[in-house]
């Protein structure tokens, strides 16, 4: 029988491994949401080679489904809204505040995060494949103060008002960013994608990030640094001793093909000074 759906959206749910995904209800985004933040990883070598990364359609399917890479939330959050109205959910893109690892009084940052709204007969929910070492592995009831499982840490929203903060259990209770549910046009993406990838403070442009979250996992790599950590267990960490090793576990460990990231070797060789 020969499959219907648009080529693309055929290739991101083989690439997510959700190849039947078909009735757009909250069991078929569920496991959308978990198929794609535990199979795509989450990269800024973009930024980091001096590359602003597109956003459109085309180069989110070139980029993180056809080719062996991943991206930010621009990217991940994008590509996940594309493949959402094509399988008739009436999705809203939102844009947030990272206060992640922020102390508690820092001012506010710019709304340089992207998260989706989706509404269903069940009621409002968010999903979000793309927050790098803390990305929800599971769709979030847009609900305040109630405690939600996903596959790994349990989340929770809180309400101020016109301002809801999504929150993430840890060591503790921990808030990842702030977000109103006004919907952000595409050029506000836009701009966002354009300030994280050019702008001298962006931490994408000086830093190497990865990470990737699995069944009972989250990996993360941070310069040298590459942690496991374990769900419900100790966390491994490990210093990664030259170029070739940091390229060793970004292919192994992240999926991602290093081959296609030009200036790559310069990078890496700049966290080894002699």
């Amino acid at each position: 029988m020969t499959d219907a759906r648009p080529p693309a959206l055929a290739a991101y749910l083989d690439r997510i491994g959700v190849p039947d995904a078909a009735e757009p209800d909250l069991a078929t985004l569920r496991r959308i949401v978990t198929g794609h933040a535990t199979t795509i990883p989450f990269e800024g070598l973009d930024p980091l080679t001096g590359v602003e990364p597109g956003i459109d359609a085309d180069a989110l399917t070139a980029k993180l489904v056809r080719s062996r890479r991943g991206g930010w939330c621009f990217e991940h959050n994008g590509l996940l809204r594309t493949h959402l109205d094509a399988l008739g959910y009436d999705v809203t893109g939102l844009a947030a505040r990272v206060r992640w690892m922020l102390p508690d009084d820092a001012p506010p940052t710019t709304r340089t995060h992207m998260l989706l709204r989706v509404e269903l007969a069940q009621g409002s929910f968010l999903a979000d494949v793309g927050f790098g070492g803390m990305t929800p592995t599971g769709v979030l009831a847009l609900e305040p103060e109630v405690e939600q499982e996903t596959p790994l840490e349990p989340y929770r929203l809180h309400r101020d008002g016109d301002t809801w903060t999504t929150t993430a259990r840890t060591d503790r209770w921990r808030p990842l960013y702030t977000f109103d549910l006004v919907p952000a046009p595409q050029v506000d993406y836009e701009m966002g994608n354009w300030y994280l990838a050019h702008h001298p403070d962006s931490p994408f442009r000086a830093n190497l990030i990865a990470a990737l979250p699995g069944e009972d996992r989250r990996r993360a790599l941070g310069g040298r640094a590459f942690t496991v950590h374990h769900l419900g267990g100790p966390s491994e960490r490990r210093e990664l001793e030259s170029p070739g090793e940091i390229r060793d576990v970004l292919e192994t460990e992240f999926g991602i093909d290093t081959a296609l990231v030009a200036g790559l070797d310069d990078r890496l060789a700049d966290l080894f000074p002699s």
